[in-house]
């Protein structure tokens, strides 16, 4: 009797033991850049191949009303913070409005202060520059690019915990490869594996086994670019599955799956009115799948559910202790993915601004109940989406109550997030990132220069350069007092040498000879269609001395003193590496 005890007592503390040594569970949060609803066959394309997805969404809780922001970079912070997206300070894509700002309390930051491992293997597009970088925001580790997309998705440099690293092969295959390394050295602790792919994003690239069959097929250039970029997310998200289950994590990870916007052209959308950019349906309806297995029981939810609401979800689901301090917007979904029913009173807003330096109040948009108001410089539009989903019946003469209801709570939602914005964007300078790129399509420039590729998106460039009465400045905020070894990247061809120019701030200059001409070479890249981005290119890179920047607010001016008869050529960015 005393042995039957005995092994019962030690089978009840064994089995205790195992049960409190359980690995709280993995998190993986799977971001496609410029994906639309309609770009998976499970929403009705029949042209496109999807399985793993297909399959991935007929596992999950699939949310088929979530809303996300029209662009790239307030979606992520949005999803990051469980924040309206100018709460976060992020305004727009570019010209430092990406920016969020440090003070967030970040997905990462909450799982990291959970003990879990964190991870980011993509683009970030949330802050070029320390302490907005994603190793400042709570990520033990980051593989990828800082901009809002790349300029070449072969062979590409990236970024690798800090510096700057070439890898051979195609970009979201090497952020595979990179995640899954990610997964096997964490595997005997939780982790937290962001993998916010670059694709189906411009430029149009792809390899030839993704893109010759829809071309086989019949279709266009852009749309076989397109469909075959979405196929090869799909291979890697296979890749990333067949992993956890080789692992045996597949029942002790949630996978989420979102895509930042709607789809980057007009194509297949289910007929939703709209397109990335747009506020309209079809511009910020995206699919979101959330898969547990063993835990949440696969099933559709047409409750209207959005990008604020993951961080708070999660938070709940998972037992998580969060100690952020700023207020949420989104709410906790949980009950809808454990099967039970949850009435949410409340109202999803939208907005979106171009780059520029204006905070602009149109275009936006606010949902409620089935109700739709669409705010654009021209009037107002206002929807019944249950009985009219592809907007095509304009009820705001019929309904003005309903009209002025739901833009009264537009306008007092659009003061409350916009209260503390401050649109006056210096840029951070810090001692600890080991290089620190100011480029072009950050600076601020007179009138005669002009951006090569027009917008001054990511990787854009300075040209036209061609008066001593012009001249590049960065708006800097020192914060800490650094010596920096500065380099130049330039281009210039035998007309536009040489010239003279000087590199000042309040506190001290360098004065820098353009002696050598340096004609560019366009790096070669499978350019499905022609591309919208300012192509990949060498420059001349030199080193122009050594530079003290003193503590706080400062403009680093960039001036020509002589001037060549064709101008001083192309510019493209100062580096500037701390001396130790």
């Amino acid at each position: 009797m005393k042995s039957l005890l005995y092994c019962l007592l030690l089978f009840s503390l064994l089995a205790c033991a195992k049960k409190n040594s359980e690995k709280p569970p993995n998190v993986i949060l799977i971001l496609t850049d410029d994906q639309g609803y309609g770009d998976l066959g499970i929403h009705g394309n029949d042209k496109i191949r999807t399985p793993v997805l297909d399959q991935l969404g007929a596992e999950s809780v699939r949310f088929d009303r979530f809303y996300v922001s029209p662009l790239c970079a307030p979606t992520r912070a949005s999803l990051l913070t469980g924040r309206y997206h100018l709460r976060t300070g992020t305004v727009t894509v570019s010209n430092g409005f990406e920016t969020m700002d440090t003070e967030e309390y970040t997905l990462a930051e909450l799982f990291r202060d959970n003990g879990y491992a964190t991870g980011i293997f993509g683009k970030w597009h949330n802050g070029q520059h320390y302490p907005h970088h994603p190793l400042a925001q709570g990520f033990d580790e980051f593989v990828g690019f800082l901009g809002g997309h790349w300029t070449n998705y072969f062979n590409t440099t990236l970024e690798i915990d800090k510096l700057n690293q070439q890898l051979p092969g195609y970009l979201p295959d090497v952020l595979t490869d990179k995640a899954i390394d990610f997964m096997e050295r964490n595997s005997e602790q939780p982790f937290f594996l962001y993998l916010p792919y670059n694709t189906p994003h411009s430029p149009h690239q792809v390899p030839d086994e993704y893109f010759d069959p829809y071309k086989a097929e019949g279709l266009d250039d852009e749309l076989a670019a397109i469909h075959g970029m979405v196929e090869n997310i799909d291979t890697n998200v296979g890749r990333v599955l067949a992993k956890l289950d080789e692992m045996g994590q597949d029942e002790n990870t949630l996978i989420i799956f979102i895509t930042d916007n709607g789809p980057n052209g007009n194509r297949f959308n289910d007929n939703m009115k709209g397109r990335k950019g747009s506020v309209n349906e079809g511009g910020v309806r995206v699919p979101s799948f959330w898969r547990w297995r063993g835990r949440i029981k696969p099933k559709e939810v047409t409750t209207p559910t959005a990008h604020i609401d993951v961080l708070p979800t999660l938070v709940e689901l998972l037992g998580l202790e969060n100690n952020g301090s700023r207020a949420i917007d989104g709410v906790n979904i949980s009950p809808l993915l454990k099967g039970e029913e949850l009435n949410i009173n409340r109202a999803i807003f939208s907005q979106v601004a171009q780059p520029q330096r204006d905070l602009t109040y149109f275009p936006g948009a606010i949902r409620e109940n089935q109700m739709l108001l669409v705010l654009n410089e021209n009037g107002e539009e206002l929807f019944d989406m249950s009985s009219d989903p592809n907007q095509k019946l304009d009820l705001a003469e019929e309904q003005p109550e309903v009209l002025a209801a739901m833009k009264g709570k537009y306008d007092d939602w659009w003061k409350e997030v916009t209260a503390d914005i401050d649109m006056d964007r210096p840029i951070p300078i810090s001692g600890e990132s080991p290089q620190i790129l100011l480029p072009g399509y950050e600076a601020r420039f007179t009138e005669g220069i002009s951006f090569f590729e027009g917008h001054g998106w990511a990787q854009d460039w300075l040209t036209e350069w061609k008066s001593l009465e012009d001249s590049i400045h960065w708006d800097l905020n020192v914060l800490d007092k650094v010596e920096f070894e500065v380099w130049l990247s330039y281009t210039a061809d035998e007309n536009q040498i040489p010239s003279e120019l000087k590199l000042y701030s309040e506190s001290s200059e360098l004065g820098i000879d353009i002696a050598e001409s340096f004609e560019p070479e366009i790096i070669p890249s499978v350019n499905r269609i022609r591309r919208k981005e300012a192509p990949e290119q060498t420059w001349k890179k030199i080193r122009i001395g050594d530079l003290a920047l003193e503590k706080g607010r400062q403009n680093l001016v960039l001036k020509a003193l002589t001037m060549p008869a064709q101008g001083v050529g192309d510019f493209y960015s100062l580096e500037l590496i701390p001396k130790k």
